[in-house]
């Protein structure tokens, strides 16, 4: 009896996993992969779009978006948007056809002509896809009368063929697969491959010795998976950059060990998790990270950084005096290093490789603060780089040289556009700290002398390190909640007072709707990132309302498009006639007065 309570546990046990893996729902790059040659240039991979929008409507940052106050606020500014309602009608077209496997691949590129390849599986039926696929063709389209449709057979399929001017675009509906490509000799082997009549996966990007080990770094669920042969890619359109001016051998040589790429992004409970993997050899480390700029963290910062720096080539910088202070100076500091005889290996004799960067905005301040740092590895040999970097520079900038209790201090003063800094370097036996005026560098490098930091036992801080894995090349931590807090309450008032100084800027915006920092905040966790060598390649993995990348690319963005905003209404204020204030009313007698 005992023995076959025990087979039939183990047998059930046995049911459990196999129904686990093989009932789950998969969403595995193979499962596109095995479909595509093994020569595929880049890919994207949807595994499930209504499942991937479905997160996306539960991720903290559409919630933002949702917000009564922001949609409120957002009301008069959306008014000069072009209306259409393409977007949302391509979005519920799209859920109506509940692809899965949705896939677009890059397979060659011959004389700038891209050859791709794409397709999804669906339960609707071919008819409904190809309707709405035609459809969309007819809108982007300038004249939908002059598509030409045509058919061919092939293997028992009728491929249909859809041309306008220099586009063509070739599909096929096989079973729940719609398959399309703008190469019809890219198409047949994809559809033999669906079909079977095609078995041998050596021959697939599944078996390809690049996509494999990056695909197996991804996670087993994700919206969106993109993938890249880098090394291919950049074959193709190096030879365009070389010609450039601004091209730097060393910039060529490292573009050049770049391997391959894959890129993953999930959805974990409202936040946003990429993981992403580049293929290449390591550059010159140190070891891992020891963060030893934490210590100078506060409770009020709001980033830190922390990483490497790889001195084996000297980098050139174009000089551009219009940048204030050591940005505008660093591309002259670096020439006056060379000719003052501060070489690569006198550099890192003396400081160490890992550097740190912080930014601290207090309640008490209006605007932050910013530090880097370097570890001293040899104080005498830091003092005397310092030292002649500063008086080589003299010319530049009048740098000031005092001593605080053994720890040495190195300042100048920088006038731009709209601060007075003081630049300042600190040079203690343990670290180097840069900042931007003397006050703040002497209190950073107190805190240096502690052991602990304050912003690492923060409670957010410590959830935010937990989400990712340990870095040991790079690690980023930003406090989005507290960079809005203070730049709504710095910046608020500065945008009621230049909306009457452009009055145009009221007809776009309503800033009497402006959402309370409360609304917003309340929807912005950290962001963490950390990187780490994996065997062939980096992998980073950054969570958060966003990610670290996605926070790059949308503050690029945000600051071009402000920029081209303000620039548009200032030349439109500029046109408009004088202001003049209407007159002034005569006052009314008050009826109290007595002649």
């Amino acid at each position: 009896m005992r023995r076959f309570l025990t087979l039939v546990t183990v047998a059930a046990l046995t049911a459990l996993v196999i129904a686990f893996v093989f009932h789950r729902p998969q969403q595995n790059p193979n499962s596109v992969a095995k479909l595509l040659p093994k020569e595929t240039l880049a890919l994207l991979h949807v595994p499930d779009f209504n499942k991937a929008l479905a997160d996306w409507r539960q991720a903290d940052l559409y919630q933002l978006w949702s917000e009564p106050a922001v949609q409120s606020f957002l009301q008069k500014p959306r008014r000069k948007i072009p209306a259409g309602g393409s977007v949302g009608q391509k979005l519920q077209d799209l859920q109506s056809l509940e692809m899965k496997d949705s896939f677009i691949a890059v397979i060659g590129i011959e004389f700038s002509a891209w050859k791709i390849v794409g397709g999804f599986r669906s339960t609707e039926g071919g008819k409904k896809t190809e309707a709405m696929v035609a459809n969309w063709m007819a809108q982007a389209s300038a004249d939908p009368a002059e598509i030409k449709h045509e058919s061919l057979d092939y293997e028992g399929h009728r491929i249909r063929t859809d041309t306008s001017g220099v586009v063509r675009l070739f599909s096929v509906h096989d079973g729940q697969w719609f398959l399309f490509a703008n190469d019809l000799e890219q198409l047949k082997p994809l559809l033999d491959r669906v079909d079977g009549r095609r078995k041998e996966m050596t021959t697939a990007l599944a078996a390809d010795k690049m996509f494999a080990p990056a695909a197996k770094r991804m996670p087993t669920a994700y919206a969106a998976l993109a993938y890249a042969r880098l090394d291919q890619l950049v074959e193709k359109f190096l030879p365009l950059a070389e010609k450039s001016a601004t091209a730097a051998p060393e910039q060529v040589a490292m573009v050049r060990q770049l391997r391959n790429f894959c890129g993953a992004t999930s959805f974990e409970g409202g936040k946003i998790r990429d993981t992403i993997f580049v293929g290449m050899p390591p550059l010159a480390t140190s070891g891992d990270l020891a963060r030893a700029s934490l210590a100078i963290a506060t409770k009020a910062t709001f980033l830190y950084a922390a990483g490497f720096l790889n001195l084996a080539q000297p980098p050139r910088l174009p000089a551009n005096p219009s940048l204030p202070g050591l940005m505008g100076a660093l591309p002259q500091i670096l020439a006056t290093a060379s000719a003052s005889g501060i070489t690569t290996e006198r550099w890192n004799a003396a400081f160490g490789s890992e550097f740190g960067l912080v930014g601290d905005w207090p309640a008490t301040s209006h605007w932050p603060s910013f530090f880097a740092s370097l570890p001293v590895k040899d104080a005498a040999a830091a003092n005397k780089i310092l030292t002649t970097l500063t008086t080589a520079d003299s010319e530049t900038a009048a740098w000031t040289r005092r001593e605080v209790d053994g720890i040495y201090y190195f300042s100048t003063q920088s006038s731009g556009m709209f601060f007075s800094l003081a630049p300042t370097v600190g040079l203690s036996d343990r670290m180097l700290v840069a900042g931007i005026d003397p006050a703040s560098v002497e209190a950073a490098l107190k805190r240096s002398q502690n052991k602990n930091s304050e912003l690492a036992a923060a409670n957010d801080f410590q959830n935010a390190e937990r989400a990712v894995p340990a870095a040991k090349q790079a690690f980023i931590y930003i406090d989005p909640a507290r960079v809005y807090a203070r730049f709504d309450a710095v910046v608020r008032p500065m945008l009621f007072m230049s909306a009457a100084f452009l009055p145009g800027l009221r007809d776009t915006v309503d800033f009497d709707k402006l959402p309370d920092a409360g609304v917003i905040t309340r929807h912005l966790s950290p962001i963490v990132m950390s990187q780490r060598y994996d065997g062939d390649g980096y992998v980073s993995e950054s969570v958060g309302p966003i990610t670290v990348y996605q926070t790059m690319m949308g503050a690029a963005a945000l600051g071009t498009a402000a920029m081209i905003f303000y620039r548009q209404h200032d030349r439109e204020s500029a046109a408009a006639p004088p202001y003049s204030a209407p007159p002034l009313a005569s006052p009314s007698p008050d009826p109290d007065d007595t002649p």
